[in-house]
């Protein structure tokens, strides 16, 4: 393991059309496989980061914002972020284009946590986060902004929604 590794490292995309095997009944991408994909992107740049395998810890919540149609061109990116002792937290987008008209959205997104294992699935530390050039430095800034608005709105959903009363309070 090296002391340090650079978010820029981590940059992993990847591309996929949607095809009929990957969508439900209603012809729209089905969830899951857009789930898998993220974790697969996700997994890949904490690998080129650590230098090790990684496993899943958590997904922060996740919402779909655009339907995928069968045919449109679907792109993941992911990078690392953060870097703790042994874990490494993970921006991922999604995005969909139809490239017959050149439009594109926003999916979804999500923040992951991976942690290194070594040889014996134990965790293993981890390289500290450089951020060397200024566009990294954004990257990283705007993810942990963005990772910080996305839990305080969650929080307040879950309160407006009354999913987070105290159990004992009532």
């Amino acid at each position: 393991m090296t002391d340090s590794a650079t978010l820029g490292s981590s940059l992993t995309e990847r591309t996929e059309v949607l095809m009929p095997e990957g969508t439900n009944h209603l012809g729209r991408a089905f969830g899951g496989r857009i789930l898998e994909w993220m974790d697969v992107v996700a997994s890949v740049a904490c690998r080129r980061f650590a230098g090790s395998q990684v496993v899943t810890a958590s997904i922060d919540h996740v919402d779909f914002h655009a339907p995928i149609e069968v045919g449109d061109v679907v792109t993941i990116e992911a990078y690392v972020f953060d870097a703790g002792r042994t874990s490494l937290t993970v921006r991922t987008t999604v995005r969909a284009e139809d490239p017959e008209n050149g439009e594109e959205w926003d999916v979804t997104g999500a923040f992951f946590t991976f942690v290194a294992v070594d040889d014996d699935d134990q965790p293993t530390p981890v390289p500290s986060l450089a951020c060397p050039s200024e566009n990294e430095r954004a990257l990283r800034d705007r993810a942990l902004d963005d990772r910080r608005e996305h839990r305080e709105a969650l929080v307040e959903r879950l309160d407006a929604e009354g999913a987070g009363t105290d159990i004992e309070s009532e």
